[in-house]
């Protein structure tokens, strides 16, 4: 037979469940470790940016209505699949340049991570909320609820550094805007690519690829942004992220110092929920 020629994959963005090219038409260069070709990705704009946020925030009511263990079952579901294409994000990484059994050791802390956020879907209320003891003859709960829309500036740890910031947000109910990471953003499109043939609805994760340093002024001064992860944010630049944040009232969790490569602990998801008090009378 002929020698055929490889059909090259296209890198686009995810936002809504689908995957666009940037409306501005751009794209950059993404190389491998040693400085050669790997493919061209989608250089997010500030339309895009805001297509995103609007799949995100139609997105929220129905993903933080669903009952935590259906979100810990769908999480559980996007760990299967990522298990079951192992190989394909080992080849990816190894092209982003880590070695084999790295990349392999990478995945597989991907893989489990997932299994470990979704376990925590339906422990959430039970850890966070109490039954409060007052004076009178009344009942005071407090529960805790997903804040909303968050923006995610995610670390150049191209698979489980985005694992390990996205899942804590949508397992409580949230959902979110990821900016990957941009030396290394085609990992990121493959998992999109898992999400998007997975239980979760279309929207709960949007991911962007492109210049971090643009895109994120535009979704820390977005004012249907709840919540902001500065985690892969430069140093430098977290001040005037954290001051655009402010024009309304931003939930702004510097992720960088809490890390993110050991335990991750609960401080990822306690970080974007909101504590509702009820009181209810207790009755004769």
């Amino acid at each position: 037979m002929p020698e055929r020629l490889a059909v090259r994959k296209t890198y686009k963005l995810f936002i809504g469940g689908a995957f666009p090219r940037s409306e501005s038409g751009r794209s950059y260069v993404v190389t491998d470790a040693k400085g050669r070709f790997t493919a061209n990705a989608s250089q997010a704009s500030r339309k895009d940016a805001r297509d995103a946020v609007a799949a995100t925030r139609k997105a929220f009511p129905g993903w933080s209505g669903r009952t935590p263990y259906n979100r810990g079952q769908i999480l559980y579901r996007i760990a299967e699949m990522l298990e079951g294409r192992r190989d394909q994000f080992v080849g990816e990484l190894r092209r982003a340049g880590a070695s084999k059994g790295d990349a392999a050791d990478e995945v597989d802390a991907a893989v489990d991570r997932w299994v470990w956020y979704a376990g925590w879907a339906d422990k959430l209320a039970a850890v966070t909320g109490a039954a409060n003891p007052v004076s009178g003859p009344y009942f005071n709960f407090s529960a805790p609820e997903p804040t909303g829309v968050v923006a995610v500036l995610a670390p150049d740890s191209p698979l489980l550094g985005l694992v390990s910031v996205v899942a804590p947000v949508i397992v409580s109910g949230n959902t979110c805007v990821v900016v990957a990471s941009e030396p290394a953003p085609l990992p990121s499109i493959t998992l999109a690519e898992v999400l998007a043939t997975s239980d979760l609805p279309g929207g709960v994760v949007n991911v962007l690829t492109g210049r971090r340093a643009e895109i994120a002024p535009w979704l820390a001064s977005h004012m249907d942004v709840n919540a902001l992860d500065l985690t892969g944010a430069a140093a430098e630049d977290v001040r005037a992220l954290e001051s655009d944040a402010a024009g309304n009232l931003k939930r702004v969790f510097r992720g960088a110092e809490t890390g993110w490569t050991a335990d991750p602990g609960t401080a990822r998801m306690t970080a974007f929920l909101e504590t509702k008090t009820v009181w209810h009378p207790m009755g004769v």
